[in-house]
């Protein structure tokens, strides 16, 4: 839409007034019109004003009435509905659009309803040269409550100014969405109005001069620009308020009444009675009407509820300070030694109880106001008829606060009490309950919701601050705009509500209580932080250590309940957490691990990922990997003080990641400090939120919305053998030995949801790898992954991921975080020793690292050590020596061996000789005497013991003698 300029007259009229061009003087207004004098208003919208527009724009591209592609944008506008105008529901962006030239300063102002976060509304302003104004920075509109209308107003500058109205819905998944509804847009600041505008159907004005009409009454109507509204047939016609016609009156049905209970009489007696809905438009008197059904019998009435008591007359009264009753019997003080726990259970519905209060509300008009949204039905309290099936019908408790009984004041923890209510919905159509909180009347936020027919079931919702607190529950029988009541028997029934710890609550019981040790009567004392009363004595007596007192029961030391391993509790024993260290023993190994590097905020953007028409979004998480305990040298109350915006929105003892929701950055810089407001901030060790990019949807900056709490409470540590057996890329660092395992930390929400039963819970498995360093990088599985079996944390046990988003169901969440801060601290088996050669006596032995190393920090590699040793000549010269001496022993040993084998052949063939002589007979020798010159030899060798030389000699002496 281009930008244009208008020139007008330099002067305005009065309210109430407009312009007579004739003669350029300032007259006032007839009956039955008005006018704002120098302002226009819009408040008909049976169709779209002359100068609004819809331009309807998806992926930054503006889709024209030609775009006719599959789940294009062609078909999203703004809707008018009569009194208001409602947005799309779809994820397109829309923007409603009027310009407007002002001769002097003026504003704008409008009312509008805007109460889900899965649509960004924002309202900004353009000037003539199509810059966006100074005065629009912020121009996200603040969310409303429930059916409740909210206001908003621009200051203008005097010019043209192009006004933009733009939604943008965050669809992820089917879950549909509740429009924006504008309203009454009022813009002051004109230079005349030329005209007077009749009142539009269904209003009037009687006097001359008016700056706006009225509604017309009940059972009355008008037309356009009337003077006074016009009476409807009273017997056989009816209107509501602000009507443009009369209808007939339709026969009486069973849709148009209902059943009560009286209040219980003198005699305790209640009894259904039937009552018409007001206002009453049928008629009894047609053939096919029914009657009012006679009232039933008198019977019995219920009891009291617990904690209150009947005495005598026909309503019942809270049992006094310090007395407790079940509702049956009258009130009686608790005994000596217990006290009184406080609190609200409501159970039976004979009348509704004095802190709770019921209205209706419709969102297009006042037409159900003074209707009672709910009635009480006996055992349950049930949605009222209202004015028409799109209405909300309201129930809302006020408490003023919550905290736990005297003797429990030292064991809080971050739980301070919990609401819990049992209820059923029977539906034909798409109706929705919802379940509101309020926190010091600030504003109004969604807890839970749910859609059609639901089994009788129980939900709980624990309170962690002490604060006013308001719970409101709304059902609407359907969304769609509609004035009868198709669907009068859809229902939601609430059996019981309870309240536990509430500051202006009764008791239905007694319990146990701490005594001073100085006192004999039975005052209860308040146990210091982190003290159960031991059941001998009824003396406060301290937790054992690495143990947390349970917030349900302070009495005997099965309160104290252990941490997880690898957790220990903080100083007062309300919570547990981790101290970023962690041991192990494996394969006769001590692994200590040390995180406290890790221990701020890790951060991972996952995705992107797509919305059903194309809008790209992000899951981004915050990990706080550890807790940590308060500085023991400040006392608790100065603890909280110094703390920052960001740690009061946790619980102490505890520093937690921060997500924030529906604001245009998702960091926390914007945060005001000193600020007690967190309606926008969610605290948690593991929070996820939904980014929305820049680049998408034509938005300037990142947007967050639909923060979540994924864990609240530290279960432990445990550590688990890596894997071998994943798929794991050529190009990936490996999977660490089997001997250095990965570390799982253990986390769980405290709140159950519709969806997580159980509450969600979280892993994040720390896994070493040196070629990560600092922070490292967090990731979600690739892989089919099987977690750690461990009995306390059986929700992981034998879990599949497959999924991108870290999660298969939106429970259990698994994440994968790399870094070399995770490895453990290096010992002395992750070294050796490399002894190097002897130089100059002295021989240097060095120490290296094993490679890979697995390792950081922990012990240094010892220092280079040098040791005395040998030359090398010196041995040379011993070798040699050595060697000589080997070589005379081996000639010696053989010369030997050689002459004593001659000996032995020697006295073996005389042997031989001598024995053959005896068998043959042979010839005796002439003489047996010694030859001349020859000599007995065996004389010589036997007797003659001569040296080698000299047996030499001898053989020698013979050889000649013979020759």
């Amino acid at each position: 839409m281009g930008c244009t300029f208008f020139c007008l007259p330099a002067f305005s009229c009065a309210s109430g007034e407009y312009l007579e061009m004739k003669n350029q003087v300032c007259s006032k207004c007839v009956e039955g019109t008005y006018s704002l004098g120098s302002g226009i208003k819009f408040d008909e919208w049976d169709e779209l004003p002359a100068g609004f527009s819809n331009v309807a724009t998806f992926m930054d591209t503006v889709v024209g009435p030609s775009d006719s592609r599959p789940g294009g944008c062609n078909n999203s506008s703004w809707l008018p509905r009569g009194n208001y105008i409602e947005s799309n529901r779809d994820d397109c962006t829309v923007s409603l659009i009027y310009a407007v030239h002002l001769k002097k300063s003026g504003y704008v102002f409008f009312e509008y309803q805007y109460v889900d976060n899965n649509i960004f509304f924002e309202f900004f302003i353009q000037n003539d040269q199509c810059q966006e104004m100074d005065a629009t920075t912020d121009k996200w509109v603040k969310l409303t409550d429930s059916g409740e209308w909210g206001s908003h107003s621009v200051m203008l500058k005097s010019g043209t100014n192009i006004l933009y109205w733009r939604t943008t819905g965050i669809l992820m998944g089917s879950k549909a969405v509740k429009p924006v509804l504008v309203k009454n847009i009022t813009i002051e600041g004109v230079a005349y109005t030329s005209e007077c505008f009749p009142c539009k159907p269904g209003t009037f004005s009687s006097k001359p001069g008016s700056f706006n009409c009225q509604l017309c009454p009940r059972n009355t109507y008008s037309e356009k620009g009337a003077k006074e509204c016009i009476r409807c047939k009273e017997d056989s016609q009816f209107s509501e308020e602000g009507a443009s016609e009369c209808v007939d009156r339709p026969p009486c049905t069973t849709k148009d009444y209902f059943q009560i209970h009286t209040p219980c009489d003198e005699e305790g007696k209640t009894q259904i009675m039937y009552k018409w809905i007001e206002p009453k438009i049928c008629r009894e008197d047609l053939s096919d009407a029914i009657r009012l059904p006679p009232s039933g019998e008198k019977k019995d009435c219920p009891p009291c509820n617990p904690g209150f008591y009947n005495n005598g007359s026909s309503s019942c009264h809270p049992c006094p300070s310090g007395t407790f009753s079940d509702g049956t019997k009258e009130c009686k003080p608790c005994p000596a030694g217990t006290e009184p726990a406080l609190g609200f259970e409501y159970k039976w519905w004979n009348v509704l109880p004095a802190n709770m209060k019921t209205s209706c509300f419709n969102v297009g008009n006042s037409k159900c106001d003074g209707m009672n949204g709910w009635e009480v039905a006996g055992d349950h309290i049930q949605s009222g008829a209202g004015g028409s099936d799109n209405d909300y019908l309201i129930l809302t408790l006020h408490i003023p606060g919550f905290k736990p009984p005297t003797s429990m004041t030292g064991a809080t923890g971050s739980e301070l009490g919990r609401v819990t209510f049992v209820f059923e919905t029977l539906c034909s159509a798409d109706c929705v309950l919802y379940f509101m909180v309020d926190i010091n009347r600030k504003s109004t936020n969604v807890v839970e919701s749910w859609g059609g027919t639901k089994e009788k079931q129980a939900y709980t919702h624990v309170i962690f601050k002490n604060a006013t607190f308001t719970f409101t529950w709304a059902f609407q029988r359907t969304n769609q705009g509609q004035d009868n009541r198709r669907f009068i028997n859809d229902v939601v029934k609430i059996y019981s509500i309870t309240a536990t710890n509430a500051v202006d609550g009764v008791a239905s019981s007694c319990r146990a209580c701490a005594l001073g040790s100085e006192q004999s009567g039975s005052s209860c004392v308040p146990c210091p932080p982190g003290h159960y009363i031991e059941k001998e004595t009824n003396q406060c007596k301290e937790c054992p250590a690495d143990t947390y007192l349970s917030i349900h029961q302070v009495y005997g030391q099965e309160a104290c309940i252990p941490c997880g391993p690898g957790s220990k509790s903080t100083q007062d024993h309300s919570t547990c957490y981790s101290d970023c260290f962690f041991y192990y023993e494996k394969e006769n190994r001590s692994l200590h691990y040390d995180f406290r590097n890790l221990s701020s905020v890790g951060s991972l953007m996952n995705g992107p990922s797509f919305t059903s028409k194309g809008t790209k979004y992000f899951h981004f998480f915050n990990i706080s990997l550890c807790g940590h305990e308060p500085d023991a040298c400040h006392h608790p109350e100065q603890v909280d003080k110094d703390l920052s915006v960001e740690e009061k929105a946790t619980p102490l003892g505890r520093k937690m990641a921060l997500c924030t929701n529906n604001i245009s950055d998702f960091t926390v810089k914007e945060v005001v400090m000193g600020s007690d407001d967190y309606t926008n901030l969610v605290g948690a060790f593991v929070c996820q939120s939904t980014i929305i990019p820049s680049e998408s949807k034509g938005f300037r900056a990142a947007l967050s919305s639909q923060s979540i709490i994924l864990a609240d409470t530290f279960l432990g540590v445990t550590a688990e053998a890596a894997l071998q057996n994943v798929n794991i890329k050529e190009d990936m660092f490996p999977v660490p030995p089997s001997h250095i395992p990965d570390v799982h930390f253990f986390y769980k929400s405290s709140t159950a949801t519709t969806s997580c039963i159980n509450g969600r819970s979280t892993a994040v498995k720390m896994r070493c790898n040196p070629m990560r360093p600092g922070a490292g990088v967090i990731s979600v599985p690739r892989y089919s992954l099987s977690l750690c079996a461990y009995s306390m944390w059986s929700f992981f046990l034998e879990a599949k991921l497959k999924c991108p988003a870290g999660t298969c169901d939106g429970c259990a969440f698994y994440f994968l975080w790399e870094s070399a801060e995770a490895c453990p601290l290096c010992t002395e088996h992750d070294f050796h020793e490399i002894e190097g050669a002897c130089k100059r006596g002295f021989q240097e032995t060095l120490y290296v690292w094993n490679e890979p190393k697995w390792c950081i920090k922990g012990i240094a590699l010892p220092e280079k050590k040098l040791s005395a040793c040998e030359t090398v000549d010196f041995w040379l010269k011993v070798g040699a020596g050595a060697g000589a001496f080997t070589a005379v022993l081996l000639v010696a040993l053989t010369c030997y061996f050689w002459k004593k084998n001659q000996k032995l052949e020697y006295k073996y063939s005389k042997l031989v000789m001598t024995t053959n002589s005896k068998e043959c007979e042979l010839p005796a020798a002439d003489s047996c005497a010694i030859m001349e010159g020859e000599d007995n030899e065996e004389d010589v060798v036997y007797s003659n013991k001569q040296s080698l030389l000299g047996k030499l000699k001898s053989l020698a002496t013979k050889v000649r003698a013979d020759v």
